[in-house]
């Protein structure tokens, strides 16, 4: 079957089984967690890019979903602006952000890069606390939802699922064209890039302001779904968890993130019974993909590939007739 027609088929069926989700769920508590798992690949989809394909450490990105919650919050609840024209400015506010901490940061090494987006979590979260005026301080701000359909738990999920569907598809182009090998080649070496022409500190730039976007509409889509935010719910073990996402799911890579966001969001409700463990068998899963599948789950479906072709390539491998070169070289050796 043709490569392309059969990458169409597959896409196809899994926009399909995206879609059908919602009939599937056998309660509305399901449904949210779903939500929840689109939710959260909006963003972790952008900040793939950033982790993934450019290998920058960026360990702070719940601060920009804290930005594009509050933004929606305060420009949709306080100040009755129509949602979605909230949502889109929230996601504009993600990617300023973005371009404010990335201009004097991108330059910086990776392990100090990664302390500044940590320290950028640290201060949206001590602010959001501080300034009660704006953001309700410790008690934190009701969020409105959406209008029409959307405000079902059906219509909301199909919405974000669209949204994460738009995203994925941003995403994929990007890591398949140009730009893509071109973030590839700043993450393995920037002496390399930078020899053959790459705008190294520009790609940088410019995939944070995307990841920022991204972050930005996240924020807002996780706040509607929550219906309440404080300073609270932007922990930072929530901006580990986007990042250990990437690292499970393997980088440079689309599917592999997106599996790792369905494995570690669901992973809670599968361990319900031993909730107090969460927190081990999240260890436990990241290591035993570091030691096992170090390059992360995507690197499964590679290992399994080849390992069939090589049997394939073994039943085909042509075994000499020995009986008859026996015969030959004898008969040459008699006089």
């Amino acid at each position: 079957m043709n490569i392309g027609l059969r990458r169409w088929g597959l896409t196809a069926f899994s926009l399909l089984i995206v879609a059908l989700l919602p009939y599937l769920t056998g309660n509305l508590y399901q449904l949210h967690i779903l939500t929840l798992i689109a939710v959260y690949w909006i963003l972790i989809a952008g900040l793939n890019m950033v982790v993934g394909f450019t290998g920058l450490l960026s360990i702070g990105h719940v601060g920009l979903l804290a930005i594009g919650a509050y933004a929606f919050s305060i420009l949709a609840g306080q100040h009755s602006m129509d949602p979605f024209l909230a949502l889109a400015l929230a996601g504009v506010m993600g990617a300023i952000c973005g371009l404010l901490l990335g201009l004097p940061s991108l330059r910086l090494p990776g392990f100090y890069f990664a302390m500044v987006t940590l320290a950028f979590a640290l201060i949206v979260n001590e602010l959001s606390l501080a300034q009660k005026g704006l953001t309700g301080g410790g008690t934190g701000l009701s969020v409105p939802s959406f209008p029409g359909a959307l405000v079902t738990p059906w219509g909301y999920y199909w919405f974000v699922a669209a949204i994460a569907v738009a995203v994925t598809w941003l995403s994929w182009n990007i890591a398949h064209r140009m730009w893509g090998r071109a973030l590839i080649s700043v993450r393995d070496s920037e002496v390399a890039a930078a020899a053959l022409g790459v705008p190294i500190y520009r790609c940088k730039l410019i995939v944070f302001i995307f990841s920022g976007f991204t972050a930005g509409i996240a924020g807002a889509l996780f706040a509607s779904l929550q219906s309440y935010i404080t300073p609270e719910t932007f922990v930072f073990e929530l901006g580990l968890f986007f990042f250990v996402c990437i690292i499970i799911g393997g980088r440079g890579s689309i599917v592999g993130p997106l599996i790792g966001t369905i494995i570690l969001t669901a992973l809670p409700e599968i361990v319900a019974p031993l909730a107090r463990l969460s927190n081990f068998f999240y260890g436990a899963l990241l290591l035993l993909v570091v030691l096992i599948l170090p390059e992360g789950i995507s690197n499964l479906a590679v290992i399994i590939r080849e390992r069939v072709r090589r049997g394939e390539d073994t039943e085909n491998l042509i075994e000499p007739d020995t009986q008859r070169l026996r015969a030959a070289i004898r008969s040459r050796r008699t006089p």
